[in-house]
């Protein structure tokens, strides 16, 4: 009896369900799943979906393209792969796996600092690889540690997560019994002490006496501002205030996100927040937004909206547990293509015809 072959995906929605069936039931629920009710996980697709494209007719001529700039380096499109822990969970390539699919499309990534893979042969592995998620370190000599290995293995620019001094409450991932494996252990931090769990008699009080009395502050961003010359990118802004203030403190840029809906639930939709901010930043510094980005239409009003670019986290890990790096060089190929006709069809030539004017709710 012949064993029918699932269809070839045509979407990332069809990469989503495939992945669905690929992953551990506990790798699924880390992957997929969103903080406690996963309001602001739904919020980030609803809004896109609210909003409307104008298309706009009779614009052809030649010389047209989506290539962006990004912090001296050109891209071939503005879609960025986003830092996603733990990729080992779904392939044995892993982030390398990641680094080379991003490459062959052109694209950017960011590598996370519990990546499954060392940093220096992720970078090694795809050459437009060059940004390196930071997750500050309760220690400062560490923090420095990590940011000189980076520079070494020629990472180009520092994204600093700010948004998660503690983890959400995923009672998806509760339900599922969900612990990293053992074997997983994040390659960039072995060898760096860390600091002891509090125990279960403390659990209680260990938020505020554990993790946020070692959280990092402003005081830490401007200190990390002050020894490196790479340019530093503070990834889950929500409000104005703190993207200005950002900016007084010497960031080259922001990452308008909720974390995927993996922190605060109940906070806004990326795509809600982010004209207010681009109004607040008045093209100081380049923006890029995330969470629920699911079609090239979603990338388009992202642009329109403000941004300089989006970043993408779980289609490229659904991609890369349905077809490791062909997974994810075809998930960013899909995006890239729908991304160009919705340009086309409303009229842009370049990403910098892409503007409000094309948006109505």
């Amino acid at each position: 009896m012949t064993v029918p072959r699932d269809p070839l995906p045509l979407c990332l929605a069809d990469y989503e369900l495939l992945a669905g069936k690929r992953l551990e039931a506990g790798a699924w629920a880390y992957f997929s799943g969103g903080a406690a009710d996963e309001l602001t996980l739904r919020w980030n697709r609803e809004a896109y979906d609210r909003l409307a494209l104008l298309p706009r007719v009779l614009n052809g001529g030649p010389g047209g393209h989506a290539r962006v700039n990004l912090f001296g380096r050109t891209y071939a499109h503005p879609i960025i792969v986003a830092p996603v822990a733990h990729q080992g969970l779904a392939h044995p390539d892993a982030e390398r796996a990641t680094a080379m699919a991003a490459a062959a499309q052109g694209a950017g990534m960011v590598l996370s600092t519990l990546a499954t893979i060392a940093m220096e042969a992720v970078a090694a592995a795809g050459d437009t690889c060059r940004w390196f998620q930071l997750y500050m370190q309760p220690d400062r000599e560490n923090t420095l540690r990590l940011v000189r290995r980076a520079e070494a293995a020629g990472y180009e620019v520092l994204v600093v997560t700010v948004d998660a001094p503690v983890s959400g409450v995923r009672n998806r991932e509760q339900r599922a019994g969900f612990r990293v494996p053992p074997e997983l252990v994040p390659e960039n931090l072995r060898g760096l002490a860390q600091p002891d769990p509090p125990a279960p008699s403390d659990l209680q009080s260990a938020i505020f006496e554990h993790f946020m009395a070692m959280a990092p502050s402003w005081c830490d961003i401007a200190w990390l501002r002050g020894v490196t010359p790479l340019p530093i990118v503070l990834k889950g802004i929500l409000t104005g205030d703190d993207a200005a203030r950002a900016l007084d403190t010497g960031i080259d840029g922001i990452v308008v996100s909720n974390h995927g809906g993996r922190t605060l639930d109940t906070a806004p939709a990326t795509i809600d927040v982010l004209p207010q901010i681009a109004e607040r930043v008045a093209g100081r510094a380049p923006i890029i937004v995330d969470g629920g980005i699911r079609r090239g239409t979603d990338v388009l009003k992202a642009l329109a909206a403000g941004a300089a670019a989006v970043m993408i986290g779980r289609p490229i890990v659904y991609g890369l547990a349905v077809n490791g790096a062909m997974g994810v060089a075809h998930v960013l190929r899909l995006l890239r293509d729908e991304f160009e006709a919705a340009m086309a069809l409303t009229g842009c030539t370049t990403v910098a015809d892409i503007g409000p004017h094309l948006l109505r709710r």
